[in-house]
């Protein structure tokens, strides 16, 4: 999450969804930036809840296909768990491995595979069964632009437009997964992704496929 007083603008930092790519974009177009503490990942409710006053900034986020979302974090996390390293070509550092992290990925690394990741995380850890329309959205507000991973260039510029930048396109950070997403699933795993994230499915039009 990040705040610009001087261009009224909040940026909602939904998981795994090119964050880091748009606070990278983002840092370049304003120097007065801050955040609420130490979430990373807040819902907007929580946001206005803490600064009611935010709640006329332009205020925007991305979300992603869920099913390539979930491949994208199980890769992350096991590769930080069990394969960081000279190997990886990503340095190794004391952080890194199951006492690393935070409470979500030490949690997550007791799990043997992505079919457990999915089907029991999304039953014990509340942040892997989160729809993602549910950070950008309140009963009384939503967030003026949703921008969507699979087309993060185009939906950026309207980000950079507003801090009067140049429209160019955006470095890529924090790429994990190798391979088809797809190749990840059988059908138990793909109905339960359906299952919990029925709400971005709705309102995002989002399939497998």
């Amino acid at each position: 999450m990040l705040i610009s007083d001087a261009h009224r603008l909040l940026f909602i930092h939904v998981p795994k969804t090119g964050g880091v790519t748009v606070e990278t974009v983002v840092r370049e177009g304003a120097d007065d930036l801050r955040d609420l503490g130490p979430r990373r990942h807040p819902r907007l409710r929580w946001v206005l809840q803490q600064e009611p006053a935010l709640v006329d900034y332009w205020t925007f986020g991305f979300v992603r296909n869920p099913w390539s979302r979930m491949v994208s974090w199980w890769s992350m996390i096991d590769r930080w768990n069990h394969r960081l390293g000279p190997a990886s070509g990503k340095p190794q550092v004391e952080q890194d491995g199951p006492r690393g992290g935070n409470p979500l990925w030490r949690a997550v690394a007791a799990y043997a595979d992505f079919e457990e990741f999915v089907l029991r995380g999304t039953v014990e850890h509340e942040r892997l069964a989160t729809p993602q329309v549910d950070f950008l959205a309140t009963p009384r507000r939503r967030a003026d632009h949703i921008g969507r991973t699979e087309r993060l260039a185009a939906d950026l510029a309207v980000v950079q437009r507003r801090l009067g930048l140049p429209e160019t396109e955006p470095p890529r950070r924090n790429t994990w997964s190798v391979g088809p997403w797809q190749d990840f699933y059988d059908d138990r795993t793909r109905q339960r992704v359906a299952e919990v994230y029925a709400k971005d499915v709705a309102e995002f039009g989002y399939t497998f496929g």
